[in-house]
């Protein structure tokens, strides 16, 4: 069913990782002659607006299995290694920097990862729950 608490989990996961396409993970100076660069999920390069959407369609896509919970939690968990992946490259991405900040949005990848990490343990827990309902009849 929707109501479920790993749905809110999912839900949230999705809306951050869209949020992060435009809300700036790193700013700072890039080069000598452009004072002043974000980097985001547009100006970061093909690569990572593709990772980045391919991470809120699969938040947004596991809600709806619902019925099939082991499908929900592989997509979890692939969603878990895509956000690390897409760390990894906003940190490659950062090294090209000769001076910046993390911005305070960059907060939201880790809440991603929260995010799906309390969103698979919310669908093994109503595996754990339908096994030993099944074990009792």
């Amino acid at each position: 069913m929707l109501q479920r608490i790993q749905t809110i989990w999912l839900l949230l996961a999705g809306v951050a990782a869209l949020l992060t396409i435009k809300l700036p993970y790193y700013s700072g100076i890039q080069e000598p002659t452009i004072p002043y660069h974000e980097l985001n999920g547009i100006t970061g390069g093909i690569i990572i607006l593709l990772v980045t959407i391919t991470v809120a369609v699969v938040a947004f896509v596991a809600i709806f299995l619902y019925k099939n919970r082991t499908t929900q939690l592989r997509l979890c968990v692939a969603a878990i290694v895509l956000e690390s992946l897409l760390i990894f490259l906003y940190y490659r991405q950062i090294t090209a920097y000769t001076q910046g900040t993390l911005a305070l949005y960059s907060i939201l990848h880790m809440c991603i990862l929260l995010f799906f990490v309390l969103a698979a343990r919310g669908i093994n827990k109503d595996e754990k729950l339908i096994k030993d309902s099944d074990r009792l009849r």
